[in-house]
């Protein structure tokens, strides 16, 4: 079933539940990381070329599912969901965001936020 405004039919896999509740802190936002088959145009962006949807991000920051909003957009969340699945294994995907392309914010500290992740994510597994 195609969705009205969009070329393609989307789909949501779930990170694992056990992973979860191992990567939780006050201020962790949780949401939907949205997974698309390229980099400019599939996310939005454009190059030299115009866009099929022109408003796909506003688009995209309204949808909502089960009270959750797309927090990420980036390329290799779905592979990882797949291989983890098609082999039995759990995954889960932990971002640090860097750009909101909405409001056309971006991070002032980009390492920083990235090193406080990799801080989180290792005491994480630590413990």
């Amino acid at each position: 079933m195609k969705t009205p405004g969009f070329p393609s039919t989307p789909y949501i896999v779930e990170g694992s539940k056990r992973l979860k509740t191992i990567f939780t802190q006050e201020g962790l936002l949780i949401g939907i990381t949205l997974t698309t088959a390229g980099f400019y145009g599939p996310q939005g962006r454009t190059l030299r070329l115009a866009p099929k949807i022109t408003d796909y991000n506003s688009k995209l920051s309204d949808f909502t599912f089960k009270g959750r909003k797309i927090t990420n957009f980036e390329m290799e969340t779905a592979g990882i969901y797949g291989m983890a699945k098609l082999l039995g294994h759990e995954a889960i995907s932990l971002n640090a965001i860097l750009a909101n392309r909405i409001t056309g914010e971006f991070s002032e500290q980009p390492n920083e936020t990235i090193s406080k992740l990799i801080a989180f994510v290792l005491d994480a597994i630590s413990d």
